[in-house]
């Protein structure tokens, strides 16, 4: 494991890696222009081997985080969004977001999906970004769960909860667009979504 790192390392030193791992490219990923850090290819493989322990214990033993701008986006989109959830549910909602943003339909950054629509009248793709309050952490401790979450996923985490899921909506609603989709899974107190796939005839 270890070698193999180190080799992975010398060639992105080196140049030798210019594109997107091609297991990337089987999953459907945009792999055009996306670049590809030691610290990503290096998280995945870890991440091959070790597995995310879905609970508050686990999280909460995790040292604590910082990170740039996609982390910040992706971390502050789970604290409005899910801070409520369980630890499960905070990395499913994570996951949508991630898939948004390896899917042609969406944006190509975590903050571009997240702030998607914000600022036109009910079209904003994440409530708290349009619902007229101001975005303020009040719970540093459920900002600091979600933050390590965030960290984990932007870091290259296995998205093994949503089966590729670009849409969820809690079970206290029933919107019309969802019986247009696939659901893929329910988790806590929401319900996650694909886009049906067209069989063809010929």
């Amino acid at each position: 494991m270890l070698r193999t790192f180190l080799a992975i390392f010398m060639a992105m030193s080196s140049g030798a890696i210019a594109e997107a791992p091609a297991a990337d490219q089987a999953d459907g990923l945009r792999a055009s222009g996306r670049d590809y850090t030691v610290e990503r290819l290096a998280t995945n493989m870890f991440f091959q081997d070790d597995k995310i322990g879905y609970s508050r214990a686990w999280i909460d033993a995790q040292p604590a985080v910082k990170g740039g701008d996609e982390w910040a986006c992706l971390a502050e989109a789970l604290y409005f969004e899910a801070r409520g959830e369980s630890v499960k549910g905070q990395f499913a909602v994570a996951e949508v977001i991630l898939n948004r943003v390896d899917s042609p339909r969406f944006p190509d950054s975590v903050c571009a999906v997240v702030n998607q629509g914000t600022g036109r009248k009910y079209q904003c793709q994440f409530t708290y970004t349009c619902d007229g309050h101001k975005e303020i952490i009040n719970e540093p401790r459920a900002f600091q769960r979600v933050g390590k979450v965030a960290k984990l996923m932007v870091s290259g985490a296995p998205r093994q909860l949503t089966d590729g899921a670009t849409y969820y909506h809690t079970r206290a609603v029933s919107p019309r667009w969802s019986r247009k989709f696939a659901r893929t899974t329910s988790i806590g107190e929401h319900h996650f979504y694909r886009p049906q796939t067209r069989v063809s005839l010929n």
